[in-house]
């Protein structure tokens, strides 16, 4: 019970710190995107991709009584809800922040990536 509340935490403080990077506003980011190489390999995109399927894997292990296929796809698409809630927000509320189509689709990627990888680690 309690390596089950600690999977779960742990889910919950990744939640917390990519809700913080994605809500910062634009002043506050760096300007490593200015930096030619760094566009050239799209690492915003990558920088998505990573935080969601964490997401999705660690609240796929944090499931505690089953670990099914199907409650692992509930979990990938509300991350990708999720997700494209976080860029409306930007669009709307975060200052020199904007709605980007490709975040959403580095989002979903992220999301099926973790879900695959929890299929193959965790289902039951």
């Amino acid at each position: 019970m309690i390596k089950s509340k600690y999977h779960f935490s742990t889910a919950i403080i990744w939640l917390l710190f990519v809700t913080t990077l994605l809500c910062l506003p634009g002043s506050y980011l760096s300007s490593q995107f200015s930096i030619p190489w760094l566009n050239k390999i799209w690492l915003d995109k990558w920088v998505h991709i990573f935080l969601f399927s964490m997401l999705v894997l660690l609240f796929c292990k944090a499931i505690v009584k089953e670990k099914t296929k199907s409650n692992f796809i509930w979990i990938a698409m509300s991350g990708l809800i999720y997700g494209i809630a976080i860029e409306l927000v930007q669009h709307f509320i975060i200052p020199f922040r904007s709605f980007e189509l490709s975040d959403i689709i580095a989002d979903a990627i992220g999301c099926a990536l973790g879900f695959m990888i929890a299929t193959n680690w965790f289902q039951s």
